[in-house]
């Protein structure tokens, strides 16, 4: 793409999404419930104006949103901005320490979590549209080694397990490759303070616990905005499916900070901060060398993938049923596994019990934003790292950012080599597994009308 004249702007707004404490813990197939506060849950927001469009770009610290809720929300936000609904795009950062979002909920603080997050959503979105000062984009790649690692692993019985945990004698090799690359946007703004957009994949399940945090992503903002005077960052998590934070083969110093959790995963609140460092580094190797390039327009487009559902065996119910049952009485310790296997049959039974009546298919909206010669792509749930990686390599563009759990959250995205192997993910997941496939050739379709 060739550069044109410049005609972008830039504004940026940020609100506090605490809830109140007592309200339950979405991330694990466990009931935990708020007991306090590590730091602060954020909503962010990315006002962007060139050549006569406006996009929002935002992005919740939150686990789970319901695919309703962030409709609902993106209604709102057009209804009182006049930004259209199809340029509003909302990611979450899929940290473990956030309270659930679902409209469904029975329990009337959730509800009422639920109807004060849409007055925020929209108070984000004004506070970044009257922010919008002349601005010069610039962009880079950074890199942040050896802070997300392949989370499945193929053991000496044959069998694949996800995070089998520290020095395990028992694992082969692991399945997989990390992208360690940082995607880096750098808003220069006249008058104003510089907005940073980053976008790197890796699961926030670094704290645990009963506290609420933005983890290792909030981290990171926070490190910074501190480092480099009058700076603003937003964060989108990227292909992070089958990637987290869990070094098997941890040595020496690298276990700081961190303890053995409940499902032998290893956790701490100082291994978030580490993280957010690394990261906040990555973005300061390029931050100073970024390539600018002129914005005379920013586009949007939304298009939906139909994925076949993986429905049961009508054999394999029987005991999906008795799982899911002792689950759900709090008697997991009937059910003979442990650790992070009995998470893996407990979310099995639940996806069957789940999808024992259908559906048949499931849409999938993949949002599509264009800004000058950069794109994003977001997709409603969990992507693989190779997904995120085989979008990025289509041609045509300066950088392209995959990024997870946007406008909505529909489970995992394997690959097809994950099915056929087995673990968490895809015994969990609610797609057959051409759905990466489906994901990828969307995406690359998303990219080519956005360039046209």
């Amino acid at each position: 793409m060739e550069d044109c004249m410049n005609t972008l702007k830039a504004g940026f707004g940020r609100v506090n999404v605490n809830p109140p404490m007592g309200i339950a813990i979405s991330g694990y197939f466990i009931p935990r419930y708020a007991e306090g506060i590590l730091d602060d849950l954020e909503l962010n927001a990315l006002a962007l104006e060139a050549g006569g469009k406006q996009v929002l770009l935002m992005c919740l610290d939150n686990c789970v949103p319901k695919a309703d809720v962030l409709d609902e929300s993106r209604r709102q936000i057009s209804q009182a901005t006049g930004v259209p609904y199809e340029a509003i795009f909302i990611s979450a950062t899929h940290t473990h320490t956030s309270p659930y979002v679902r409209d469904d909920a029975e329990d009337p603080v959730e509800r009422a979590y639920v109807g004060f997050l849409y007055t925020r959503m929209v108070d984000a979105a004004r506070f970044a549209l009257d922010d919008l000062k002349p601005a010069r984009m610039g962009w880079a790649v950074g890199t942040a080694p050896n802070i997300a690692f392949v989370r499945r692993f193929r053991m000496v019985d044959g069998k694949v397990r996800t995070n089998p945990g520290v020095g395990n004698p028992d694992i082969l090799h692991p399945i997989g490759d990390v992208d360690e690359r940082v995607n880096v946007l750098r808003f220069d703004r006249e008058g104003g303070e510089t907005l940073v957009l980053a976008n790197f994949g890796c699961h926030p399940d670094v704290v645990g616990g009963c506290k609420l945090s933005a983890d290792w992503p909030g981290f990171f903002r926070r490190s910074f905005e501190k480092a480099i005077d009058n700076t603003r960052c937003i964060f989108f998590n990227g292909a992070e499916g089958d990637v987290n934070h869990v070094n098997v083969n941890a040595k020496d110093g690298f276990m700081n900070d961190l303890k053995n959790d409940f499902d032998d995963v290893a956790r701490g609140y100082g291994h978030a901060r580490y993280m957010g460092r690394v990261v906040a580094g990555a973005v300061m190797q390029v931050y100073d060398k970024v390539n600018y390039r002129d914005v005379d327009s920013v586009q949007f487009l939304q298009k939906t993938v139909e994925a076949p559902s993986n429905m049961p065996a009508p054999e394999d119910l029987a005991l999906a049923h008795k799982y899911n049952d002792l689950h759900k009485a709090g008697r997991d310790d009937l059910i003979p596994f442990t650790e992070m296997e009995l998470t893996t049959v407990v979310a099995e039974a639940t996806r069957m019990c789940e999808l024992e009546n259908g559906p048949d298919h499931f849409l999938l909206p993949m949002t599509g934003v264009q800004i000058g010669s950069i794109a994003m792509i977001g997709l409603p749930g969990e992507p693989f790292t190779d997904i995120g990686v085989q979008i990025k390599d289509t041609e045509g563009w300066n950088m392209i950012m995959p990024c997870c759990i946007v406008n909505g959250y529909q489970g995992y995205f394997p690959t097809k080599d994950a099915f056929d192997e087995g673990g968490y993910e895809s015994r969990s997941s609610s797609f057959q597994s051409n759905v990466a496939e489906l994901l990828i050739q969307g995406g690359k379709t998303l990219l080519k009308e956005l360039k046209n």
